[in-house]
């Protein structure tokens, strides 16, 4: 049954966030404050994902090889490479990092 009741509260929270941002004035969203935060918000919340999935396991925080992955992947965004090389990067720099380590 609790499954049940963080469902409706999930849902109940969904539909809350997407009124109130109906119900924002026109005006509001013209300043240029908002502007630049909504232009840069996507992108704060995607580093912190990324944080998050990489340096954490459960409730401790872990350096392994998606550390080097993700760090191979900033050496390849510094040379300007293109995405799928930086992706590429990272994949092959995680691999190679668990085969040596076990």
């Amino acid at each position: 049954m609790n499954t049940w009741i963080a469902i409706g509260a999930t849902v109940a929270g969904c539909y809350a966030v997407k009124l109130a941002g109906l119900l924002v004035p026109a005006g509001v969203l013209e300043r240029p404050l908002v502007r630049r935060l909504a232009a840069l918000l996507p992108v704060a919340l995607l580093a912190a994902l990324t944080a998050q999935q990489t340096f954490a396991d459960g409730q401790t925080l872990v350096l392994d090889a998606r550390a080097a992955g993700v760090a191979a992947a900033g050496v390849a965004l510094v040379l300007r490479a293109p995405f799928l090389v930086v992706v590429a990067a990272a994949v092959v720099v995680t691999a190679g990092v668990r085969a040596l380590g076990g």
